[in-house]
């Protein structure tokens, strides 16, 4: 069966590609939409007060289109934006008008918060290679809070919760912004210096600018994106037409130093108090002007924020996000390879354990960028400290992605594990994979198919060790539909990456065995855009199907859910879906006291979750599932409660129950997971959050308070106390509290 859809998956795959060649959008938005950049000798002072003669000379960016809820149209004269630019010898700088009254909503006054874009605010999205390949944004709201992303080529969907957004929130950066209110429009005024940009000695970079606007919760855009996909979007751009090519940012090195003093105690080891100092840091350095070297020693990640909890209802792994900034910076060039349940490479296999823990870095090396227009490439060796219970590994990667025509590239990667003890290498030790694979995407982005095959290579293992991937995809505007098909061999093992099906936990062994398997994804949904009612900008009507089976065609797991989502004009969604599973245990499996034994299991459930309007000072999710589960039944009621004290505090509570029914002797089982979170914000440099985790699942309750001072850009003193304990018998687990001063320093 499975060869059979290969060869069918792989024939329509190159039928598409060929189809599509002859078929693609000649229309090309940066003929029309184009901006002049001219350089400046004036001081700008960025006080968000536009009275810098420069301006009043420049080009003028305006007549913005709707992106969200319709993309049919101009922005009304009353709430356009005008946006304008220049440069000297060290900064990119751009004022914008954006017109309509206030009162603006403002989620938080907290840099880089997950809820910039659900009030007012405007970004300029930079694509300095002009390949569609990949980008940056950087963003502000009339309250001066500064966010900044890195954008890849693969932006998707608008909407879309499931898969990756390619939009990585947690990079930063130092840049200089000030926002300034009046009775009818509010200004902006931003000072970007070239040394934060990787960017090609070309005189035509890709460009766009966003705004988003709270009273009629709409997207703007300047150069027109279609409703269905994201604003950032770089196959969307215009163009910024430079009046010469900027040249490479002299000096271009960042050296990010810093000094930490910790206290630590396990209490379930019953270890003494470990007190601690230590010192370490990170250099960002320009190679080219579209290369960056990446160093780091003895590197410490204590003031990431923690990992939301979820309760795991599966028989996989949850794969959490990676945060740590070392690793962001290029991301994609390592991490898009596969499909998102099945990832070659993930950088949080480096550094962290299992459970999150952490695994002591030595230091570091990345070197990422564009070589040239069409070819970037990423190249990675990291180093973990040799310790008396762990053995040092050294993890190596290369990739590099060519672009052969459009947004069309070929990629490739080697990543390589190998254990490091007492200064050399261990050759029984280690673990290496590498894969080639053919992405094709549509210059409007409606289209992309993809394929790829690998192998991996580790000791004492030899046959079956393949990796393959390939999919088609369509994103219309009424009309998505995807569908994928990836597998791997039983002896296929990523140290590097994260595929989470090919191991199956034993309950009763207390052990997990591995497993070659096949893996079918598809989904489809048709979107109604209503025209004449007043309220809902969006019906959606969709299904997706899973299919895991092993390698010998015997069922693991299949999904099929049909959906239905209504989006309000107010911002609040409505979302019911009804969902069969048929699942075949492997090996016993416990979601209770006793393991529920090998066999096929046949459950169905139904679910809907409303969410208001989050533009309101009080809002709030609601959701509740319930049927049958596994030989059983279970229901679930989830909340979540935002209240917002413009602009200074946030303070939510998210709370997941879960009732467990299966019939003797399996039992009953209540999981809660409760989730109250303060953030208090005295100013767009000092904040205070606590976040509180309670999880019955897991058996902890943590607390983690993060005070964060930012005395300059990009400089900050961070006090992190944590503390974690049992539920069950209620006692201590582990307490820390650290205090850590870094500080960006321009060479």
């Amino acid at each position: 069966m499975y060869p059979i859809i290969r060869l069918l998956t792989s024939t329509s795959f190159c039928c598409l590609i060929i189809f599509n060649l002859y078929s693609q959008e000649s229309k090309n938005l940066q003929d029309t939409y184009q901006l002049q950049i001219k350089r400046t000798s004036e001081a700008i002072e960025i006080d968000g007060v536009l009275d810098e003669e420069i301006w009043s000379v420049t080009a003028v960016a305006s007549d913005f289109w709707l992106s969200f809820p319709v993309d049919d149209r101009r922005v009304e004269k009353e709430l356009q934006t005008e946006v304008r630019m220049c440069y000297d010898e060290t900064n990119i700088y751009l004022a914008a008008i954006c017109h309509g009254g206030g009162p603006y909503v403002i989620q938080s006054l907290k840099r880089d918060n997950m809820q910039f874009w659900k009030g007012d605010a405007f970004a300029v999205v930079f694509d300095p290679v002009n390949e569609k390949t990949a980008g940056v944004y950087f963003g502000t709201n009339p309250s001066s809070v500064q966010t900044d992303a890195l954008v890849s080529g693969q932006t998707g969907r608008r909407g879309n919760t499931r898969g990756s957004s390619g939009i990585n929130n947690a990079w930063d950066n130092k840049w200089y912004c000030k926002s300034k209110t009046y009775t009818n429009y509010w200004t902006i005024e931003m000072a970007i210096p070239f040394k934060a940009l990787r960017y090609a000695e070309k005189n035509i970079w890709g460009i766009n600018f966003i705004r988003s606007d709270s009273k009629s919760n709409t997207y703007h855009t300047w150069s027109p994106v279609p409703v269905q996909f994201r604003g950032v979007d770089l196959g969307y751009t215009g163009a910024l037409f430079w009046d010469q090519s900027p040249a490479i940012a002299k000096g271009n090195i960042a050296v990010i130093p810093y000094a930490l003093a910790s206290t630590y105690r396990d209490f379930e080891t019953d270890e003494p108090i470990d007190n601690a100092a230590r010192i370490g840091g990170d250099a960002k350095i320009a190679v080219t002007s579209s290369l960056n070297l990446d160093l780091t020693i003895n590197p410490d990640f204590s003031q990431v924020e923690v990992d939301e909890q979820v309760t795991n209802l599966t028989t996989v792994n949850i794969r959490f996000p990676e945060k740590r900034l070392f690793f962001l910076e290029n991301n994609d060039i390592f991490e898009d390879f596969g499909i998102p349940p099945m990832r070659p490479f993930f950088s949080r296999r480096i550094g962290l354990d299992e459970d999150g823990n952490t695994i002591p870095i030595l230091m570091g090396a990345r070197l990422s960028g564009n070589v040239n227009k069409s070819l970037r490439i990423g190249v990675m060796s990291m180093q973990t400290k040799d310790q008396a219970d762990l053995a040092a590994e050294n993890y190596s990667s290369f990739v590099f992605q060519q672009r052969i025509f459009g947004r069309t590239i070929i990629k490739g990667f080697f990543h390589n594990r190998q254990q490091f003890h007492d200064g050399e290498f261990l050759t029984d030790d280690y673990n290496r994979t590498s894969s080639l694979e053919f992405d094709y995407r549509s210059i409007d982005g409606k289209w992309r198919s993809f394929g790829g095959y690998g192998k991996s290579f580790s000791n004492d293992l030899t046959g079956d060790n393949y990796f393959y991937n390939s999919a088609i995809g369509y994103d219309g505007r009424q009309i998505s539909a995807y569908t994928n098909l990836a597998g791997v061999g039983s002896n296929y093992i990523a140290d590097m990456g994260f595929i989470p099906r090919s191991y199956h936990y034993d309950a009763v062994q207390d052990t997990s065995f591995r497993h070659g398997f096949n893996h079918w994804f598809s989904r489809f949904a048709y979107t109604f855009y209503p025209t004449n009612h007043p309220k809902i900008n969006t019906h959606e009507l969709g299904f997706r199907n899973v299919l895991d089976a092993t390698e010998g065609g015997k069922l693991i797991n299949n999904e099929f859910e049909i959906n239905y989502t209504a989006r309000w004009q107010n911002s609040s969604m409505f979302m019911f879906r009804f969902a069969n599973y048929d699942v075949q245990l492997l090996y016993p499996f416990a979601f209770t006291d006793e393991a529920l034994p090998i066999g096929k299991y046949n459950y169905k459930f139904a679910g809907f979750e409303f969410q208001s309007d989050q533009r309101e000072m009080l809002s709030y999710l609601l959701g509740v599932e319930a049927g049958e589960f596994y030989n059983g039944y279970r229901t679930q009621f989830s909340t979540t409660l935002q209240l917002r004290l413009q602009p200074w505090g946030n303070f939510g509570l998210t709370f997941v129950q879960n009732e467990l029914s299966l019939p003797d002797p399996y039992g009953k089982e209540s999981l809660t997971l409760l989730g109250p979170k303060v953030e208090m914000n005295f100013s767009t440099d000092l904040s205070w959050t606590t976040f509180i985790q309670y999880n019955t699942q897991d058996d902890n309750f943590n607390v983690n308070s993060r005070f964060q001072w930012r005395f300059q850009p990009l400089s900050e003193i961070y006090l992190v106390f944590t503390d974690n304990h049992f539920i069950e018998l209620w006692g201590p687990r582990n307490r820390a509290l650290i205090l850590k001063v870094n500080y960006w320093l321009n060479v």
